[in-house]
């Protein structure tokens, strides 16, 4: 790995961070929190690429880890890893990785500005909600103890923010294609 894509992972990785600032909202009936972190997730998938996008994640997931309150509501520590919303957690270091993989493979320097915009947010929604839920869901029905039905249900109630947090990365995609274009090379 070069320095230049250490520094891109860690920069994303402070981003992820510092969205986790913005006060999460809890719904009520179902554990888990609306956070804005993972936008920062999608968007690291969509602008850094696969590898380097997971390495971003996996930056945030040691933050936490080890103590640091990096998470949304200040959370942090090895507790964090045996609530509920564990499945999501792990689950970003997939999406981020799969959102990734997919821009890579869909989106190209030479296609229109719409068609790479919707690249874009075909990868943030493949990675980060279709991923992220199978991860979060899967571990939500067990940790809580719920049924697979009842906490795909239950988790339902995010799609349309999420919808739109993979918009947003997928807009954030094109400007560093248009304004910074060597980025997007990703290895």
């Amino acid at each position: 790995m070069s320095t230049r894509d250490l520094v891109l992972s860690a920069l994303f990785a402070a981003i992820i961070v510092a969205l986790g600032i913005l006060p999460p909202i809890t719904l009520g009936f179902i554990p888990v929190p609306i956070t804005a972190q993972s936008l920062g997730v999608m968007m690291a998938g969509v602008v850094l690429g696969a590898r380097r996008g997971a390495i971003a994640v996996l930056i945030v997931l040691v933050l936490v880890a080890i103590g640091l309150p990096v998470l949304s509501g200040g959370r942090g520590g090895l507790a964090a890893f045996a609530a509920p919303t564990t499945g999501f957690l792990i689950g970003w270091l997939f999406a981020a990785f799969v959102t990734g993989y997919v821009a890579e493979r869909l989106v190209k320097a030479e296609q229109s500005g719409l068609v790479q915009t919707v690249g874009f947010f075909l990868a943030a929604a493949i990675g980060g909600i279709v991923v992220l839920y199978a991860f979060g869901i899967a571990y939500l029905a067990v940790a809580a103890g719920v049924g697979l039905q009842q906490a795909f249900v239950g988790s339902m109630a995010f799609v349309p923010g999420d919808v739109i947090k993979a918009f947003v990365a997928a807009l954030a995609g094109r400007a560093v294609m248009v304004g910074y274009p060597l980025l997007p090379a990703r290895a």
